[in-house]
């Protein structure tokens, strides 16, 4: 048997007879929307105030063929088994659907006993074995139940409605699937919309809708509000010319000042070691791959470019362990989104280039070859690959929520460690120093680097267990120590 429900949309239903049975089969299809017509000789009283109502029209007589023309309902509800059976002749005869409410097996379906809790229908279906007892049990639900669960679907219809708007159609599902698990009193208190501050690029673009897709599936409708920062507006110099810090986070900072934007999504490692006193961060994402990637549509590895080779990077982190490794190249810089940097290698204008591989993964992009560099060839930037959540610091009804969805507590501790390390060094996004955290068994393992000049790398390596994000913080500052005392003093970075 198939449950299907079964919108009105203006066309009738027919019931022919006129007792309790065809009464109660007339008030529930009244309830759902139908416009009910019932034709019996003897019309009960409980039917007569469905007609009083106005919910239904009777004609007391006897049936005619005519009555279920137009009909894509029809209900048999007679003492009279030869003309339920002419009935149900009829109805399919016109190609409407018919119950025999005599006998269940006969007809195209059955009424299952039902009940309405605001925009939620509740029903239970016995096969006719027991329709008395299936109205007790839909009651007992409904009654169980009650308005909480009429509310939390008018709460669902709106964030379908968002969802199926914001979201394209592989993602729809999955969100609405984890959404309609949440606790009743999540769904029946669902949060304001949010509206999240995000720079323009296709990648911040993508990054943002994905933390918005795990807001929806907690039931936070989220606008996006593009900006356009200082790093995006000149995309010629190089970033650690540009004369400023946060030239990729400033402006969403701003945003969330002038209460334009509720959050912002940034790229972890855009963010500089400390942030405002009005700024926190509430929520670190799981982290995608954290590594550098080569990529070069003609050379197939970084050790195959021929000496003279360009290689473009806008990082002077990169380009610094690349001198280390490859001195023999040209290293030239590179800005522009993913896309660009990507075009302006298959145009020829670069043997090579070093891209991250977070974005690229993100973006589905890549060139003919891309080879990721081992961690002990290039140690990522602090946070490579972590999306960070930024909100106005104070209390706030969506902070807990976001950090619930968002925060992976595994790369949070990473993260904190390498956020320390990046302002025990006073050194900014663009400085040449890489630090990497992760995970070996019960231990933390961080890796550092630190390029002040050419030829002057300084490495460290610490492992610890840790279990806390103050433990964390004070293995970030160790590190950097290490990487300091290791720093001739005219090299050190200074505020």
């Amino acid at each position: 048997m198939l449950s299907i429900s079964l919108r009105p949309n203006g066309r009738r239903a027919v019931i022919v007879g006129g007792g309790d049975v065809a009464a109660r089969k007339a008030e529930s299809l009244a309830d759902a929307g139908f416009p009910v017509f019932v034709v019996a000789e003897r019309i009960g009283e409980r039917l007569r105030s469905l007609v009083s109502d106005r919910r239904a029209v009777c004609a007391e007589r006897r049936y005619d063929v005519r009555d279920v023309e137009g009909a894509v309902l029809v209900i048999a509800a007679t003492n009279d088994v030869e003309l339920n059976a002419r009935i149900l002749l009829d109805a399919r005869a016109v190609h409407a659907l018919v119950c025999d409410a005599t006998d269940s097996g006969r007809g195209d379906f059955t009424m299952a006993a039902t009940q309405r809790v605001g925009d939620l229908t509740i029903s239970v279906d016995s096969a006719g074995a027991a329709p008395a007892f299936s109205r007790r049990v839909v009651r007992e639900i409904a009654e169980g139940l009650g308005e909480p669960y009429a509310d939390a679907v008018r709460s669902l219809a709106r964030m379908r409605a968002y969802v199926k708007d914001a979201f394209a159609p592989p993602l729809r599902g999955r969100i609405l699937r984890r959404l309609a698990e949440r606790p009743i009193s999540e769904l029946v208190a669902m949060p304001r919309p949010a509206i999240c501050a995000t720079r323009r690029s296709d990648l911040a673009m993508i990054q943002s809708a994905t933390v918005a897709a795990r807001l929806a599936e907690r039931g936070v409708a989220t606008t996006m509000l593009g900006v356009t920062t200082a790093g995006d507006r000149d995309r010629a110099t190089p970033i650690d010319l540009l004369g400023a810090a946060n030239v990729f986070v400033k402006e969403l900072e701003q945003a969330l000042r002038d209460r334009r934007a509720d959050f912002a999504v940034h790229s972890c490692k855009d963010l500089a070691g400390s942030l405002a006193g009005d700024m926190e961060l509430v929520a670190i994402s799981s982290r995608e791959d954290p590594r550098d990637a080569y990529c070069s549509e003609r050379y197939a590895t970084f050790e195959s470019l021929p000496p003279g080779a360009v290689v473009g990077t806008s990082s002077v982190r990169r380009r610094a362990q690349l001198q280390a490794l490859r001195p023999d190249l040209r290293y030239e810089p590179l800005r522009g989104n993913v896309d660009t940097r990507l075009s302006k290698l298959a145009g020829g204008n670069y043997d090579a280039i070093v891209l991250a591989m977070a974005g690229l993964k993100r973006l589905g992009a890549g060139a003919t070859y891309v080879v990721p560099f081992t961690i002990e060839q290039l140690v990522p930037a602090v946070a490579q690959g972590a999306l960070a959540i930024e909100m106005r610091a104070g209390d706030d009804p969506l902070r807990p929520l976001i950090r619930d969805a968002i925060n992976d507590v595994e790369s949070e501790i990473c993260v904190t460690c390498e956020r320390a390390a990046l302002r025990a060094m006073r050194a900014g996004c663009s400085a040449p120093l890489g630090v990497y955290a992760r995970r070996e068994h019960h231990e933390i393992v961080v890796e550092a680097i630190f390029i002040p000049e050419p030829h002057a790398a300084t490495r460290a390596r610490i492992a610890r267990p840790i279990a806390t994000l103050e433990e964390a913080r004070a293995l970030g500052t160790d590190i950097a120590e290490r990487l300091k005392a290791a720093v001739p003093v005219a090299a050190q970075v200074v505020p």
